[in-house]
């Protein structure tokens, strides 16, 4: 792994708050994710499940957690699995963790050889009424082809179906919603890798470079910071594609007067980041360019204090659309008469801000959520108002990173530049430099 150690403990207490949450005389069982193939002997580069790895801390495939807080055989309240590594692995992979190591790591005593799973679980589960499945949840997906949890879930079924088996992600959401100092800690970490990857792109920028180009700065910065990587696919998008949201192909020029347009942020021990950032081709934004920047700084000025405990999601996105009104008339892209003949399903701001403001965000870059459940002090939510004009060329997306306090909002993301002057007076800094 590239990221500093994380102490046990916060695995330790991660366990505890979910058993708590559990039914009596259940057991929980958490399955890492599938290696996959790429080609050959080949293998895309490990993602850990992020349920096993938020209670466990073990980031290698083949890793089995069982918890069973109710379990009448003595010691047995908290079992991992892991693969046992021999000497084809050891030469090839360079072997994996020892049973120590995944003690030391987990903070669980109980620690067996993934040859033992089939045994101890039966067992195990005999002793038991329910069963706790992680199969993974998402409001924008039904369907998980492949995912070594959902497979597994089936097969306890068909081989225990006089059991009861509940959800996992329910209680794992509830948990993950509410970040603890050890995750703050770990975004801030991830957050402060992508502030000096941006730093470079300021610096490294220059017409006739290719998006390409700019990608591979990022990376270079995320890599050589000890980042896992990209939290997500990066976005470099210039000129006309500044107004393509998802626009991930990278390939093309930037041109001298127009914007760039990133969207990226550092995964760092599993935690992500998120932020978008607009520059100029050249040193400084023409007169148009800084019409559209200024109204988005001011739309996530005024958005930011929004984010406060005791309003919902959707409650929230209600004020955030009449911020964007009010900024739009403001700047005469919207009229009176457009505002007054708008439909409640698709209102008149959208025509120029058409996505979501907000999202939470930790081991997902969209981390899942009750949208329905009110904002609480310890969530993480970004903050991204934008404004895309196509027949101009242009898109301006700003995109911060609040914690959620009772003191009120906190921007995790201030120190990574977004006043317009700031980014203007760093671009012609390093011009002349």
């Amino acid at each position: 792994m590239k990221y500093d150690p994380i102490p046990s403990q916060f695995f330790v207490r991660n366990r505890k708050r979910f058993m708590r949450k559990m039914q009596p005389d259940s057991l929980a069982v958490f399955y890492s994710n599938d290696q996959v193939y790429r080609s050959g002997d080949t293998t895309f580069p490990y993602k850990q499940n992020e349920g096993l790895f938020y209670l466990s801390g073990l980031d290698q495939p083949e890793t089995v957690l069982v918890m069973f807080p109710d379990c009448v055989k003595d010691g047995f309240q908290e079992v991992v699995f892991i693969r046992k590594s021999n000497a084809f692995s050891q030469r090839w992979e360079g072997g994996g963790l020892t049973l120590e190591d995944a003690r030391d790591q987990s903070g669980i005593a109980k620690v067996f050889w993934i040859d033992d799973l089939d045994r101890i679980l039966h067992e195990l589960i005999l002793l038991s009424k329910r069963i706790y499945v992680n199969i993974p949840e998402h409001e924008g997906r039904r369907h998980y082809q492949g995912d070594a949890n959902a497979r597994m879930a089936r097969k306890l079924m068909d081989s225990y179906p006089a059991h009861k088996f509940h959800r996992s992600q329910p209680i794992l959401r509830k948990l993950a919603m509410i970040k603890t100092p050890e995750e703050i800690g770990l975004i801030e970490r991830a957050i402060q890798i992508t502030g000096k990857a941006f730093d470079r792109v300021l610096e490294v920028l220059r017409p006739g470079m290719g998006e390409y180009e700019l990608e591979a700065e990022l990376t270079y910065m995320l890599l050589k910071n000890r980042a896992n990587g990209h939290a997500y696919p990066p976005i470099v998008a210039s000129g006309p594609r500044s107004c393509i949201l998802h626009y991930q192909d990278n390939s093309q020029v930037c041109q001298a007067g127009d914007v760039v347009l990133m969207d990226f942020g550092a995964e760092y021990a599993h935690y992500a980041s998120d932020v978008s950032r607009v520059i100029p081709v050249n040193e400084q934004f023409t007169d148009r360019q800084r019409t559209i920047y200024n109204g988005v700084y001011q739309m996530l000025e005024r958005i930011k204090p929004l984010l406060v405990p005791g309003k919902t999601l959707e409650e929230y996105h209600q004020e955030v659309g009449k911020v964007a009104e009010d900024v739009l008339l403001e700047m005469e892209l919207l009229s009176p008469s457009d505002v007054a003949r708008q439909s409640a399903s698709y209102p008149a701001y959208k025509k120029y801000f058409m996505h979501a403001a907000s999202h939470h965000i930790g081991m997902q870059v969209h981390d899942p959520a009750n949208r329905y459940e009110p904002i609480q002090a310890g969530m993480v939510l970004t903050c991204e108002p934008g404004i895309y004009l196509p027949a101009e060329e242009l898109g301006i997306r700003l995109e911060n990173m609040v914690l959620v306090t009772d003191a009120g909002p906190v921007d995790l993301t201030k120190n990574i530049p977004f006043n317009l002057e700031e980014i203007e007076e760093k671009r012609h800094s390093y011009a002349i430099t």
